[in-house]
């Protein structure tokens, strides 16, 4: 890795987390294509690589959260009980099985595109409609399972995914947000362990690159940092409509991808 290829994964990393880490998203989401795109990262290594970027960048958030007391909560456990056995499956499945990412932007274009705008349908008008219910903890932990599993794929965390969801089914995202982002963190650790331990076995780009991976996530640690400070000054309309617009504009970028 160059100089300026380092640079150029910090100032993204960091500008990225600034934006996501109020509303619970790591910012892998949107690190995937620039990494694929840009910085020529080669699949799956870019999997790994991505999970990289949530394990160092994560710690900048979690600390803001931490001395807010908003990390321990029930939620929190649901979401790291499903997502961390969901990770390793779906790494061994990323490896073996899912070698391309065509149908996973087809797939996530079609789920974040009409999930993001109707959370910003919901946030928009006047009369709010009465708040959906919660889902209940079982449904919590089957969503973050499937969420882990994505992400084992694909390295995007999940927090894209499951936090739209989560506040769309009426949970604040003051309360979404923490364990959001903790799960990304805890299932990023255990991902990027099973890559390397296959990496050992298997044949090809499976290894993350380590030194674009700890570049991105330098930034992210400075930027979820400075993501989550920001978080209690903004109103909770404000961190829906944010939410919204990113998922929509995720599943664009991955949209406009799956058909070049």
């Amino acid at each position: 890795m160059t100089w300026p290829t380092g640079l150029t994964g910090l100032a993204v990393g960091l500008l990225i987390a600034v934006v996501t880490a109020p509303v619970g998203v790591s910012g892998a989401v949107f690190l995937l294509p620039v990494q694929v795109s840009v910085l020529g990262v080669p699949s799956p290594a870019v999997t790994p690589t991505n999970l990289l970027y949530n394990v160092v960048a994560g710690p900048g958030a979690l600390l803001r959260h931490h001395r807010e007391g908003l990390l321990h909560s029930p939620l929190t456990r649901r979401l790291v009980t499903g997502t961390l056995p969901g990770v390793v499956i779906g790494a061994v499945v990323r490896v073996f099985a899912v070698p391309g990412a065509t149908a996973f932007r087809l797939l996530i274009a079609a789920l974040l595109i009409p999930l993001g705008l109707w959370l910003i349908g919901r946030t928009l008008p006047p009369t709010r409609p009465a708040p959906a219910a919660e889902p209940s903890p079982r449904t919590v932990t089957r969503l973050a399972l499937a969420v882990g599993v994505v992400g084992g794929i694909y390295g995007i965390g999940g927090g894209s995914i499951i936090g739209p969801v989560l506040v769309g089914r009426g949970m604040p995202v003051a309360r979404v947000a923490p364990a959001a982002l903790a799960s990304t963190f805890v299932t990023s650790v255990a991902g990027a362990a099973a890559f390397a331990l296959l990496s050992l076995t298997g044949s090809g780009d499976i290894a993350p690159d380590w030194y674009l991976g700890l570049a991105c996530g330098l930034g992210g640690l400075i930027g979820g940092y400075l993501g989550a400070h920001l978080r209690p000054r903004l109103p909770e309309t404000a961190l829906r409509l944010l939410l919204g617009a990113l998922a929509t504009a995720l599943g664009a970028v991955y949209a406009v991808q799956s058909l070049r």
